[in-house]
């Protein structure tokens, strides 16, 4: 027998690899690495050398002109140590936390919901109309709810008084105001969630609905033990997504706020903002942004735990 053949239990020979053939399989894919380089150029250009960058003005007294003393952990101090930074960090909690547990579950309700839908026209008509509200951009979509919610000429205090109720103050109100943002906020990203589930739903094996039906099972508990399962993985990654997200809302709060209403709806994001445009004190800026970032890894690290995101 020859010195380059193995004999397997089962009395198939196997020829060993020739000495050359890992060379010329990484020739091979040589091509394939040259077209990552674009990609890998611009992560690190506008991804990681900016991150890198970040945490040297965080540990600076950064002036746009002019000296940068170095500093060291000063700024993550005062950032830690500022009453302001944490009340922002509640309302980004009551916020995101809300906006998260209704937007995750109103579009698998939906979503649900049109799939009872026989006709195909009204099924794909209401899909249309739940995701426009996701094309625009946050400037357009609070404006317009902040001029329909407006308490004088506002569409929706003119209905009110049809009914002889007073005008209600949408967006002076904190406690009121609070829930407007995180009620639009759903409805802006509700249709963009709902078609993903869609997606998954007409993903199930059809099969498995032959043959509940056959064993006599009616649609809630097809939904329950097929429809729902055959969503899991969906609602895995869906949920995943949107618990990144969660200390990262900015642009509807910067869009809808108002200084009556500022100290009840302001989060971290506008924290950030604040800090670094409003009153140029980037050092603090940048290192309140740093520890958002590691919050979220945190966070997003435990989540992938809890849901098992990675069996």
């Amino acid at each position: 027998m020859s010195t380059s053949e193995v004999v397997q239990p089962h009395r198939t020979k196997t020829l060993r690899r020739p000495v050359g053939y890992a060379p010329r399989r990484w020739k091979r894919a040589l091509p394939l690495y040259f077209m990552l380089l674009p990609t890998l150029a611009y992560l690190m250009v506008l991804t990681y050398y900016p991150l890198v960058h970040a945490v040297v003005i965080s540990m600076q007294d950064f002036n746009l002109i002019g000296n940068r003393p170095f500093v060291g952990l000063k700024n993550y101090e005062n950032v830690l140590s500022d009453p302001n930074f944490w009340g922002d960090f509640r309302n980004t909690l009551v916020l995101g936390v809300s906006i998260l547990t209704i937007g995750f579950v109103a579009p698998i309700v939906i979503a649900l919901s049109l799939n009872e839908v026989l006709q195909t026209w009204l099924k794909r008509s209401v899909q249309m109309v739940i995701y426009l509200p996701h094309l625009f951009s946050w400037v357009v979509v609070g404006g317009l709810w902040i001029q329909l919610l407006a308490p004088a000429g506002g569409l929706v205090n003119a209905v009110l008084a049809v009914f002889g109720v007073s005008p209600v103050q949408f967006m002076s109100d904190p406690q009121v105001a609070r829930w407007v943002i995180i009620l639009v906020s759903v409805w802006k990203d509700v249709g963009f969630n709902c078609i993903i589930y869609l997606a998954g739903i007409v993903g199930i094996n059809p099969s498995l609905y032959e043959s509940a039906r056959v064993d006599g099972a009616n649609r809630w508990q097809e939904m329950r033990h097929i429809t729902l399962p055959g969503l899991a993985r969906t609602m895995q990654v869906v949920g995943l997504l949107s618990i990144m997200g969660v200390l990262r809302i900015f642009d509807q709060i910067f869009v809808m706020r108002n200084a009556v209403i500022e100290p009840k709806v302001n989060v971290l994001m506008t924290y950030v903002y604040d800090e670094g445009f409003q009153q140029m004190n980037i050092g603090q800026a940048t290192a309140s942004a740093l520890l958002i970032l590691v919050f979220t890894l945190v966070l997003t690290i435990f989540t992938r735990r809890l849901i098992r995101y990675d069996t």
